[in-house]
């Protein structure tokens, strides 16, 4: 996997800890080593992960060996990424995306 700086992994084991019962919005970038368009927004949820730490947890899980998580919430691209609140996705977004398009879809989360 395409490790973001400053980005925690998850696993299927830590998912429900580290995001379902997250006190907080927890963004999911759902990812994989052969994903190209996943590399180019690692530096982006990196920047993302930082500027928004007090308001958001920002957290990447491999899809291939995380394959119950992934089949769970139906992800069949990557990167996905998916916003859980209250222990719900709320919002799911697919593809790579520009910062500035990244932080307004996450504007109202």
């Amino acid at each position: 996997m395409v490790r973001a700086v400053g980005v925690d992994a998850v696993t299927d084991a830590t998912f429900e800890a580290e995001v379902l019962r997250s006190g907080r919005p927890v963004l999911v970038e759902f990812t994989a080593d052969w994903c190209g368009p996943c590399r180019q927004l690692a530096p982006v949820l990196s920047e993302v992960a930082r500027e928004e730490a007090d308001r958001l947890k920002v957290v990447q899980l491999d899809v291939d060996a995380n394959p119950g998580t992934t089949l769970t919430y139906g992800v069949l691209s990557m990167p996905t990424l998916i916003v859980f609140r209250d222990g719900e996705p709320v919002r799911q977004m697919v593809g790579a995306r520009p910062k500035r398009k990244l932080l307004a879809e996450l504007a109202d989360v």
